[in-house]
């Protein structure tokens, strides 16, 4: 039972951080706003979304294997698959930007140009629908470990 605790706080913390960076890539991601400071910001900001987004992968794999519900039982349910395909789209969704912003600094580096504006907010919008998509993924985790429509 402390076990399962445990991960389950870990998981939360990992969802957490996740959730604060990728608002904070988002928020920040204005052409108002960019220069060289807030491209480099970007560029830290996002590394700490892919490890929270690491970290969020490996806990959420501890606690389908050592929690409570054991493996085969949340490996079986449907809404984990769910879960799953979701936090994977987000991923998929939040690598263009990811490239983007690499491109950005690269570009800032060699030439002193930042992007045009249209381009930045195409990159926000990109890692606002990411985020958004982020918020279906707590409930999911709360219906599955209460074994709403499980087998």
């Amino acid at each position: 039972m402390l076990l399962d605790a445990l991960l389950a706080y870990a998981h939360w913390v990992a969802l957490l951080t996740l959730a604060v960076f990728s608002g904070s890539l988002a928020a920040l991601c204005r052409p108002e706003w960019l220069n060289e400071a807030a491209l480099r910001r970007l560029q830290v900001i996002n590394r700490v979304f892919w490890g929270a987004a690491g970290a969020v992968l490996l806990t959420g794999l501890a606690r389908s294997v050592w929690g409570i519900h054991g493996a085969a039982w949340t490996w079986a349910q449907p809404l984990f698959h769910l879960k799953v395909s979701l936090f994977v789209l987000m991923l998929g969704l939040s690598l263009p930007p990811t490239r983007q912003l690499g491109r950005w600094l690269a570009t800032w580096d060699a030439t002193g140009e930042l992007p045009p504006a249209a381009v930045v907010l195409h990159t926000r919008r990109a890692f606002m629908r990411a985020s958004h998509l982020m918020l279906v993924l707590p409930l999911l985790g709360a219906l599955v470990a209460r074994g709403v429509w499980g087998r």
